[in-house]
C-alpha cells in the first residue's frame, strides 16, 4: 500500500511539473545566405533584426566576391540560399552550367535600376552619332543594357533577342554606336573615357552614384525590366525546403523595407511579384 502511494505521488509530482515549467523553445532554423556588396550589408541587418527572431530563423551571411563562384556553392548545396542576382543573370547561369547542378528562384527581392551616366552630356538628347557605349561584358548584364539603350530609344533590337544576347542582336544602330566591353565593376571609373556607361546599380552606389539623381536615364519597374528583377536563389533540389521561402516574407517585413529604403536612398525599389508572374 505504501508502495502505491509512493508511485502515484511520483505521478502527481511529475504531472505538477510538467504543467509548471515552460513548454521547450524551438530552435531557430540556420540558414547560410550568401551575397556580395550592397546586398550582403542588408542580409547582416536582416540577420540581427527582431523580425527573424520572430520569424524563428537563424541567418549566417557569407560575403563574397565572385557572383559566378557563389551561384555554383548555391547550385551545389554548399550554400543554402543567395541573394544578389536579378533573373536574367539567373538564367544565364543555368544556360552556361546545362548537365551541372542548376538554381531555381525563391522569391523576388527588388529591382536595382540600372542607369545610363555620362559625364559629358547632361541628357540624351546631346549624344552624337558614333558616340561610344560602355558596356558590361558579363552576358546578363551585357544583354541588360542594350534592352535599356532599347528603351532609350537609341537602339533596335532583333526578335529573338534574349537574356544572353549580345552586340549582335542590335537590328537598328542609328547613331552607329561604338561599343567598348568593360569589367562590370569599373563602370564608374570609365565614365572620363567614354560618352555613356550603362552600370548596375550595385556597381554604382560603390562609386558614389545614385540612379535616381545621377543616371540620364534608367529603369522603372515593368513588364520590360521583369527580367531584372533580383531574387532570392538556391538549389533546385532544395527549392521546396519551407524554411528557405521564409526569407523572401522575411525581407518584405515592412521594418525591414523602411530601413532598406532609407540605407540606400530608395535605389533598391522593392518588388513583391509571386514567381509566376517572371514568367508570364
Amino acid at each position: 500500500m505504501l508502495k502505491k502511494k509512493y508511485i502515484v505521488g511520483l505521478l502527481c509530482l511529475a504531472w505538477v511539473t510538467a504543467i509548471l515549467l515552460p513548454a521547450p523553445v524551438e530552435a531557430a532554423s540556420s540558414i547560410t545566405v550568401g551575397s556580395l556588396t550592397s546586398d550582403a550589408v542588408i542580409w547582416r541587418h536582416i540577420a540581427k533584426s527582431p523580425q527573424a527572431k520572430k520569424a524563428g530563423l537563424k541567418i549566417k551571411v557569407r560575403e563574397v566576391s565572385d557572383p559566378v563562384g557563389l551561384n555554383t556553392a548555391t547550385a551545389r548545396g554548399e550554400i543554402d540560399v543567395n541573394a544578389f542576382q536579378s533573373v536574367s543573370y539567373l538564367k544565364a547561369y543555368n544556360h552556361e552550367n546545362k548537365g551541372k547542378a542548376q538554381l531555381a528562384m525563391l522569391g523576388t527581392t527588388y529591382l536595382e535600376p540600372m542607369g545610363i551616366y555620362s559625364k559629358k552630356l547632361k541628357s540624351l538628347k546631346q549624344l552624337k552619332d558614333s558616340a561610344t557605349v560602355a558596356l558590361a561584358n558579363n552576358p546578363a548584364n551585357t544583354s541588360r543594357g542594350l534592352a535599356l539603350l532599347k528603351t532609350a530609344g537609341l537602339i533596335k533590337l532583333k526578335a529573338n533577342f534574349n537574356a544572353n544576347s549580345d552586340e549582335t542582336a542590335i537590328s537598328q544602330n542609328p547613331h552607329h554606336l561604338k561599343f567598348k566591353e568593360i569589367d562590370d565593376n569599373t563602370g564608374p571609373r570609365v565614365l572620363g573615357d567614354v560618352d555613356i556607361a550603362l552600370i548596375s546599380n550595385s556597381v554604382a552606389l560603390a562609386g558614389h552614384l545614385n540612379v535616381l539623381k545621377d543616371s540620364l536615364f534608367h529603369e522603372k519597374v515593368n513588364q520590360s525590366t521583369k527580367q531584372d528583377i533580383n531574387v532570392i536563389a538556391t538549389s533546385t533540389k532544395n527549392k521546396h525546403q519551407a524554411e528557405y521561402k521564409k526569407l523572401v516574407k522575411l525581407y518584405h517585413d515592412p521594418t525591414i523595407q523602411k530601413w532598406i529604403d532609407h540605407k540606400f536612398a530608395g535605389t533598391k525599389v522593392e518588388v513583391q511579384k509571386p514567381l509566376s508572374y517572371l514568367t508570364k
